[in-house]
């Protein structure tokens, strides 16, 4: 974020925001990353915490809807017509 001099005379505030995500470890109440990341030194970040054993859930449930919608034998069909083309 940098504040810059208007034509008009005020200072307005420009936020340019980067959005990374990266793969870390939570030890001892701390979060390790596996390799440093290419900010300057005393940046301010925002963390974002998402938890393996939720996001695992997530995408069982939503496979398992998936399949229900289109594993079945009536979607062959489609496949049949995708041949046809």
């Amino acid at each position: 974020m940098f504040r810059k001099l208007a034509k008009d005379g005020f200072r307005r505030i420009i936020s340019i925001a980067m959005t990374t995500t990266v793969d870390a470890i939570y030890e001892h109440g701390k979060i390790f990353l596996p390799e440093p990341l290419a900010l300057p030194e005393k940046s301010r970040v925002r963390v974002t915490i998402e938890f393996d054993s939720q996001r695992e859930a997530w995408m069982k449930f939503s496979e398992e809807s998936l399949m229900k919608t289109w594993g079945n034998d009536a979607d062959n069909v489609f496949n049949e017509l995708l041949k046809k083309r």
